[in-house]
């Protein structure tokens, strides 16, 4: 609570393995937490979101707000951690005690997000963090988990990345409440931003009562462009608060989480129920065409509650 960083690394640690007193920890932070805006960041590799991040922690600073940075990093196929390369760029603010950056192994989850990322946000919201900035791998197509977890998502490109086809390709054009073309100081950022602005004047956005997501450039090395980013979500949060969206999405968050532990609870179990060679003994009633799939899974459930 008093936002000693030793601690809260700690903390996140227990989250990432999964400690057996990680009940007793979510119980303790559950009435502190709540208050943190949630901004995430995606793109693809190389668009710079790790220099925007930089910039935006700056930005968010210079209010006086407390700022908290997950930088989720693949994994390494070898060790298994992260590569780290994220806190590498992150530098200037390395030594501001009001700046957390945490990386954190994806461990092979897809999506572009580690699966203990929504418990790490509870730790840093509190912690006293008024922003949680979270920067997923670069993904590709499909791996845009970070719309559910966010409040609100910023969704870099940069020019050359390709044309408007691929960003619909790859699911951005749901998931952005900001987009952010990076990079603007190189050739067909106008382009760019002019395919995005027409790809999202197709979609429903431009109803009524809903929000439209701007497109802002950026030159984030060297912090141009920043500050209209800064506006871009300043506006999307007030409008999410206004309607009421922010609490849906909130709600959404946490009964996804509540999911997930629960059916990772439930494999954990099944483990102990017959154990794999009650599963394999059930494979081969549906192989030999005793059983089918629907019956099997009806009698491990079964095996479950009794």
């Amino acid at each position: 609570m008093a936002g000693s960083p030793r601690a809260v690394a700690r903390l996140i640690s227990l989250v990432e393995d999964g400690h057996e007193s990680l009940r007793e920890v979510m119980a303790a932070l559950a009435p502190h937490a709540g208050n943190a805006w949630v901004i995430g960041l995606t793109g693809s590799p190389g668009v710079g979101k790790s220099t925007t991040t930089t910039a935006l922690v700056g930005a968010f600073r210079e209010r006086g707000l407390r700022v908290g940075v997950l930088a989720v990093d693949p994994s390494s196929p070898f060790s298994g951690g992260a590569l780290l390369g994220d806190r590498v760029r992150m530098q200037d603010h390395a030594l501001d005690p009001d700046v957390y950056i945490r990386s954190m192994a994806s461990r092979g989850h897809l999506g572009g997000l580690s699966f203990t990322t929504p418990q790490a946000i509870r730790v840093l919201d509190a912690a006293g963090c008024d922003v949680v900035l979270v920067e997923t791998v670069g993904v590709g197509q499909s791996e845009v988990e970070i719309a559910g977890l966010a409040d609100t998502s910023v969704v870099l490109l940069a020019p050359g990345m390709g044309d408007g086809i691929q960003a619909a390709k790859a699911g951005i054009l749901e998931i952005g409440d900001v987009f952010v073309v990076n990079k603007a100081d190189r050739d067909g950022a106008d382009a760019t931003v002019r395919d995005l602005r027409h790809m999202i004047s197709l979609g429903d956005r431009t109803e009524p009562g809903l929000w439209r997501p701007p497109v802002v450039k950026t030159v984030a090395a060297q912090k141009v462009g920043i500050d209209e980013v800064m506006e871009a979500l300043d506006k999307h949060r007030a409008f999410v608060e206004e309607n009421g969206e922010l609490a849906r999405r909130r709600e959404r968050r946490v009964g996804d989480e509540i999911e997930t532990i629960a059916l990772t609870t439930l494999r954990a179990r099944l483990g102990h129920v017959g154990g794999h060679e009650g599963v394999a003994a059930l494979a081969r009633d549906v192989i030999a065409g005793r059983t089918d799939p629907y019956a099997a899974a009806d009698r491990l459930v079964e095996q479950l509650g009794s």
